[in-house]
């Protein structure tokens, strides 16, 4: 396993739409593998292809917390086919987005169909936190960042710290 470089906002990938797997292989396996060693070196629940670079339906979620990340899950593919009447809001962030956070609504639960890791066909009802990384990740695979829900004065001004925050961290000098 080796970890990969996470592309950041404004990287033109993020933006684009990744294109389904035709079959799980070894590279498949190999980099769902690398996703998760990435996530959990960046400290995040979830990870989809479009932030390493890779324009390819796959993602990987791992809710179980920091200390423990006993419950690791592998998508190819995957797609929502059912999800709640009822929204809940979660203060989210992102690893593109580093150390940005805002308030969003979602689907409280969502049930997802998908390959596993050994190309057998999965589905997983998930409510809560999961409910919420699965269409956070799932949304990336579409060129759909978690700041595309927020009105313009919200995103505009998240973006404008996060501006700054980068010139102060790199030692530039920023008005």
């Amino acid at each position: 396993m080796s970890k990969m470089k996470i592309f950041e906002i404004p990287d033109p990938i993020l933006r684009q739409k990744a294109l389904a797997v035709s079959r799980v292989d070894a590279r498949i396996k190999g980099l769902l593998a690398d996703m998760l060693e990435t996530m959990y070196s960046g400290h995040g629940v979830g990870l989809a292809a479009n932030q390493v670079g890779l324009l390819e339906r796959l993602v990987v979620i791992d809710c179980s917390g920091e200390t423990e990340r006993t419950s690791p899950i592998k998508m190819v593919n995957p797609q929502i086919i059912a999800h709640s009447e009822n929204k809940i809001i979660h203060n989210e962030g992102c690893l593109s987005v580093p150390k940005e956070y805002a308030d969003l609504e979602r689907w409280e639960t969502v049930t997802v169909q998908y390959l596993d890791e050994n190309g057998k066909e999965q589905t997983i009802f998930a409510e809560g936190l999961l409910s919420i990384a699965m269409q956070h990740e799932l949304d990336h695979l579409d060129g759909i960042l978690f700041i595309d829900y927020l009105s313009k004065l919200k995103r505009d001004k998240l973006l404008r710290h996060l501006e700054k925050r980068r010139h102060r961290e790199s030692g530039e000098i920023c008005s």
